[in-house]
């Protein structure tokens, strides 16, 4: 179904709320490790498991929850992922342990997991079809704009105010996303489909939807080799002070969110042919940044343009794989979503491993090539996909509405 612009809009804007709470909670753990740890008196490798399990959560966690609640009307299921969520981050605000800490993040992720699986569908159903891809774009706007934005503000109201105090505040953001979703997401939302084992087992065998998968997370991991240790790099490479960086990281965080509405934009009409030259660009200014991070100007300018192509085929990548599972998993489309949703996020825990490996063995400044690196191998196998839909294209004559995002 589609509303007019105006309801669709606002609707559109209650979802972008609930991403950004939910993004924000994503990151937040890495700016309060040392807090912490230092609080309840434990290492800051075990404090990381905050973030490692928050990830876990979501990788395992989307697709299994999301078949599980399919027969459960969206708006319905949106209140309750809400309701979750906010139960999660209240939990982490009265941790006195890291047991109930890590309970506490688990809770979290597994909110966030669905939220986006559903999200996505939502999001598509609120416009006409040729603005899918751009509703799918501002939906993940409150997701990018809470990667950067989340973790300095949250670790800025932990120093003032103690680590908890960043999670409570972000329950205060769930409670506002949960009363804009009442008010402003309609009723009347397609119901989700159940989806049968062998519809499931489909999905999971699916050749083009696996090729999919891996697209996206090596498309989506691989800027997070160096954006997982991109305040590092801008202060020991660049030579930026402490406090520019900050600023810096909010320069980036705008970069972002415009690369995002751009690729929704670019994806609207043919989502793959857009993806493939994304992650060109990509690679070439990963690979670029290697030479260029030493020295502030050219190295700034490089960094601003890593972030508008860091989240610029989160669209792209979202409405391909919907249009394939409409194609040949019809009755998996959420379940499809959320499996790419979890793709993500495992792009995420890829590229920060191995980030991590890279500058323990070669220094940070390896880690702008070797992200280039993972970002050609997404140049290839979207390079395959493409030619996989010009085959198709030639040999059936898909229906107009299954394909007509895909014109080649």
């Amino acid at each position: 179904m589609s509303l007019d612009k105006k309801r669709s809009t606002l609707a559109l804007l209650a979802l972008a709320i609930s991403a950004f709470a939910i993004g924000t909670t994503e990151f937040i753990s890495v700016g309060l490790l040392p807090l912490i740890a230092s609080d309840l008196h434990i290492s800051v490798t075990l404090a990381g498991l905050t973030v490692t399990l928050y990830a876990l959560g979501v990788t395992f966690g989307a697709p299994v929850l999301t078949s599980l609640t399919s027969g459960v009307p969206r708006k319905t299921l949106l209140m309750w992922i809400m309701i979750v969520f906010i139960a999660g981050n209240s939990l982490a605000a009265w941790s006195g342990t890291i047991a109930v800490l890590l309970v506490a993040r688990i809770v979290s992720a597994l909110a966030h997991g669905v939220f986006m699986s559903i999200g996505s569908t939502l999001a598509a159903d609120l416009v006409p079809e040729n603005r899918r891809a751009s509703a799918i774009s501002m939906m993940f706007s409150g997701l990018t704009i809470a990667t950067v934005t989340g973790v300095p503000l949250g670790t800025w109201v932990g120093q003032q105010l103690g680590w908890r105090a960043a999670f409570l505040a972000i329950a205060v953001v769930g409670v506002l996303a949960f009363l804009a979703n009442v008010l402003l997401v309609p009723a009347g939302l397609r119901k989700g489909v159940r989806t049968p084992a062998r519809e499931q087992v489909k999905l999971v065998t699916n050749g083009r939807l696996l090729l999919a998968f891996a697209i996206t997370a090596l498309g989506y991991g691989g800027t997070f080799v160096v954006f997982t240790y991109l305040s590092p790099l801008l202060h020991e490479i660049t030579g930026f002070g402490e406090e520019t960086v900050a600023l810096l990281l909010l320069v980036y965080g705008i970069a972002i969110a415009a690369g995002n509405i751009i690729g929704g934009k670019a994806a609207n009409r043919n989502p793959i042919t857009a993806l493939f030259y994304m992650f060109i660009a990509q690679a070439l200014i990963l690979f670029i940044l290697m030479f260029t991070a030493p020295f502030k100007t050219a190295g700034l300018i490089t960094i601003i343009l890593m972030g508008l192509f860091a989240f610029m085929n989160v669209p792209g990548l979202q409405i391909y794989v919907l249009t394939l599972a409409e194609r040949f998993v019809p009755k998996a489309v959420d379940v499809a979503s959320a499996m790419n949703i979890a793709a993500f996020n495992a792009g995420i825990a890829l590229g920060a491993y191995l980030g991590g490996l890279v500058t323990d063995k070669l220094g940070l400044i390896h880690t702008t090539w070797f992200g280039a690196l993972m970002a050609l191998a997404a140049v290839l196998l979207t390079g395959v996909s493409r030619s996989l839909e010009r085959k198709d294209h030639l040999k059936t004559d898909y229906p107009a509405a299954a394909y007509k995002q895909q014109a080649l």
